[in-house]
């Protein structure tokens, strides 16, 4: 499983529909997909940047829906699993 780290700037962390943890849930909801929570995987970098950025790191299936849903962020690189400073943002922790 790989993860790609997103970054959003402070102007695009400052709408909290930004937040996986906000907005992903109601979406799911909403259209019907909530049997793709036990796919998604998404933790956050609870460091803020000097340049003011936060970073999301997303799988595969969390990241689709974060584009359908048209969320802020910038693909800034790929990892295979998230850093151990990251915390689970939303959906289910990272397994082997």
């Amino acid at each position: 499983m790989n993860y790609m780290a997103v970054a959003q700037s402070l102007l695009e962390i400052k709408d909290l529909q930004n937040s996986p943890s906000v907005s992903m849930w109601p979406f799911l909801v909403d259209t019907q997909q909530t049997r793709y929570i036990n796919q998604i995987s998404i933790y956050v970098d609870p460091q803020i940047t000097r340049t003011g950025c936060r970073t999301f790191y997303m799988n595969a299936v969390a990241l689709r829906l974060w584009r359908v849903m048209d969320k802020a962020g910038v693909a800034v690189g790929e990892c295979h699993r998230p850093p151990r400073t990251a915390v689970l943002a939303f959906g289910m922790p990272f397994s082997e």
